[in-house]
Parts: structure tokens; sequence; C-alpha cells
């Protein structure tokens, strides 16, 4: 049974196609990881997911429910959370304030907030400073923590580890096990090890277009199918 089923999406921004009949089931639970080239799709793949672009064709099915027409305010409120490559974070606000704003009510619920202290604990240590003050590494933890201190079945997270020292690297893959027990998390990554590390399935997209789905631990194996799909040895990266 699929969590997350993309039948044939088509996006397009502006007078340029993005995305030609993109097709992929999410199962539930684990990390579903999508792979591809830089400028291949799976950004946009992404946002359309959480409507932030208008799909002209194919559907985007959550639960068996069809939530291609909803609004991305809707959409999230069935339980999907986007953390995106800029980490959407407000600087001028603190890490409480930023945390208050990821709530429905305003007020936080005590076995979630735990939760996050015990996968983040900087962000206890820096909770009344503002953002604008927190390193690269702190600031997605921030992001991620926003998107799982309400109760969510998917997660997702686009290119978290860019710019991050190997240990803050090696600290969020932790959290994301951690996480993927309860909650699926869809992640865009680019760094092949961490992805391979964490994923259970996958696919990759190439030039708007999936062009292969599987187990990730088949796909870690093959070599030679990474160089055929991604123009690239990922084997070590």
């Amino acid at each position: 049974m699929s969590l997350l089923s993309i039948k044939n999406m088509d996006v397009s921004i502006g007078q340029y196609s993005v995305l030609h009949g993109v097709t992929f089931d999410v199962p539930e639970g684990g990390v579903f990881v999508l792979l591809g080239r830089n400028g291949a799709g799976k950004t946009t793949t992404l946002r359309s997911i959480m409507g932030l672009w208008d799909r002209p064709a194919g559907s985007v099915t959550f639960r068996g429910e069809d939530i291609s027409s909803l609004h991305t305010s809707d959409i999230a409120r069935r339980g999907i959370a986007f953390v995106p490559e800029n980490m959407g974070i407000f600087g001028g606000l603190t890490v409480a304030e930023n945390m208050v704003l990821a709530t429905a009510s305003g007020k936080f619920d005590d076995t979630r907030l735990k939760r996050v202290y015990e996968l983040f604990p900087a962000l206890e240590q820096f909770w009344d400073k503002q953002a604008w003050s927190l390193s690269g590494g702190q600031k997605q933890m921030l992001a991620v923590a926003r998107a799982i201190i309400e109760p969510r079945d998917l997660i997702l997270i686009d290119e978290p580890t860019k710019g991050l020292a190997p240990s803050i690297i090696s600290a969020m893959g932790e959290a994301f096990r951690e996480i993927s027990e309860t909650t699926t998390i869809l992640l865009v990554e680019q760094n092949f090890a961490f992805a391979k590390s964490l994923g259970r399935d996958m696919a990759v997209i190439d030039d708007g277009q999936v062009v292969h789905t599987g187990a990730m631990a088949d796909f870690a194996a093959d070599t030679a199918l990474q160089d055929r799909l991604l123009s690239l040895s990922m084997e070590g990266a």
C-alpha cells in the first residue's frame, strides 16, 4: 500500500515544461530517496506535491485521497510537511518563536518537544537565540524540528546536507533514522553516501522524467547503473 502516489504529473513554469509524466509510489515507513542530476526536476517534484506549482496534468494521491487540487495549506493539514532547500526559517525570530509558528495551536505538546530536544540538543541550548545567529547545521536542525513538532505522516526534505560539515551530516542521519521509524520521509539528496545509508526505496529523475525506481540497496550495489542514469559513479561519494 502506497502512502503517496504520483501519476503522470506534468509541471510547467512559465513557458518551460519541467516535469513530464512523473510517476512513482512512496510506500509507508522509512526513507524514500529521489535522486538525479542538478536541474533534473527533483525540487520541482517536491514543490508540486505540496501544491506550490500548478499541475496541469496527472494526480497526487495521499492515503487514497486525491490531493491534486488542494491548496498548500490544506495539503499540510493532511499531515504532510515540507523542509525546503532554503530551510524556510525566520532569522529575525528566536528558535522558540520559529517553533511556535509551526504549531497549529501556538502551544507545544510536551512529549513532542522533548523528542525534538533529544534529536537536536542544540535547539534547547539556543532556544531563546535569534535564528540568524545559528550555524548552518543548527538552522537545518531547526527547519527539520519545525516539521516534526506536530504529528506528520510524511515529510518532504530537500537537500538537507548541502554545505554542512561531516559531523553535522552524521548527526542529521541519526536523527532521520529515528524520525523515519514513525514518519515517512521523502528525501532529495545529492550526497549519495548519506542517501544510501538511509534510503529503503528510491527513484531517479532525469530531464523531468522518472527513469528508474527500485530498492536503494540494489541501486547502491550497481555502479554501472549509477553511471548510466547519473553520468557518474557515486560509489563512496
